[in-house]
């Protein structure tokens, strides 16, 4: 087959099944890609890194529309269905998928850029005791720890977060 005449298309499967999905369609033949990213996430009160996808419950597939039998994608265990509008099959620009590869880590997962605050930029508090509470970045403590500035009865009080519960204010 023409490499050259292969699209990339989306394949929406079942709730947390897109790695089951990759491995019974990667059996039958077919040439999928799973974008997929380190999370920190707040697991029994302790942060901890989870491997998830970038899009959850989809994944690419590369087709042609031409050769390829399509038929057994619908029944492959873990795949709810071939994404579609107006009937046809929804194509992805091969340009999204190439860079979503390029911007790969040498273990296979996106790069993400640092999340850095800096100092006397506002931010929210996500997380925790004074969670949905602003204040001002002051600086890092540690890997995981940053000093913040809280207006508390009017006074700036300075107190020490996890970085992971905070966020930049948005600017709405």
């Amino acid at each position: 087959m023409n490499e050259s005449q292969r699209n990339w298309y989306l394949i929406y499967t079942k709730p947390r099944n897109e790695t089951l999905a990759r491995t019974n369609l990667e059996r039958q033949g077919f040439e999928v890609y799973l974008p997929q990213l380190a999370q920190t996430r707040r697991q029994r009160g302790r942060y901890r890194t989870v491997i998830e996808p970038c899009f959850p419950r989809y994944l690419f597939i590369a087709l042609n529309m031409v050769t390829d039998n399509w038929s057994p994608i619908r029944s492959t265990y873990g795949v709810s269905r071939l994404v579609t509008f107006d009937g046809m099959p929804a194509q992805v620009p091969h340009e999204l998928v190439e860079q979503l590869k390029q911007n790969e880590d040498s273990e296979a997962l996106q790069r993400r850029p640092e999340q850095i605050f800096n100092p006397g930029e506002k931010i929210t508090i996500i997380d925790g005791p004074f969670a949905g509470y602003e204040g001002i970045f002051h600086s890092l403590k540690g890997n995981e720890r940053a000093a913040i500035l809280l207006d508390i009865v009017g006074k700036n009080t300075l107190a020490t977060l996890d970085i992971h519960s905070l966020k930049p204010v948005s600017n709405q």
